[in-house]
């Protein structure tokens, strides 16, 4: 007896399902392979110069936070010892508001450009009165 099935018009025969193996070019099959690598090879070297530049522009920031942190310390030690450095008793007197004033717009600024950015707001630089919301 035959062993084929006669389903919607069509004889199927037993065997193999699925798709047939299709007869691709070796050589074009290994080609596309290669371009596959070299296009891989590229996104890889860009993202890695991405995080090089992220790290510099990370430790340029903890390098100016670190200048800050030790004004300020000096400033403590200042007062502690009863002397109140000139750079605060200007800003009491409102000498230096004009320029404290410049230097929070053009931090405001910097802070907005990072936060525009695509990283998430654990990685951005920190700057006065700013909070990850």
């Amino acid at each position: 007896m035959d062993d084929s099935k006669v389903v919607g018009g069509k004889v199927k025969k037993p065997g193999k399902r699925g798709r047939k193996p299709a007869k691709i070019d070796l050589k074009a099959k290994l080609e596309r392979s290669r371009q596959s690598a070299r296009e891989c090879r590229a996104r890889k070297k860009l993202r890695y110069q991405y995080l090089e530049e992220l790290v510099s522009s990370r430790e340029r920031a903890i390098c100016a936070l670190r200048e800050e942190l030790e004004m300020y310390k000096q400033w403590c030690m200042a007062m502690d010892q009863g002397k109140i450095p000139s750079e605060i008793k200007a800003l009491l007197t409102g000498e230096e508001q004009g320029k404290a004033q410049q230097n929070s717009t053009k931090l405001a600024k910097a802070a907005k450009t990072e936060a525009n950015s695509s990283n998430p707001c654990w990685v951005q630089p920190f700057t006065r009165f700013s909070s990850c919301e």
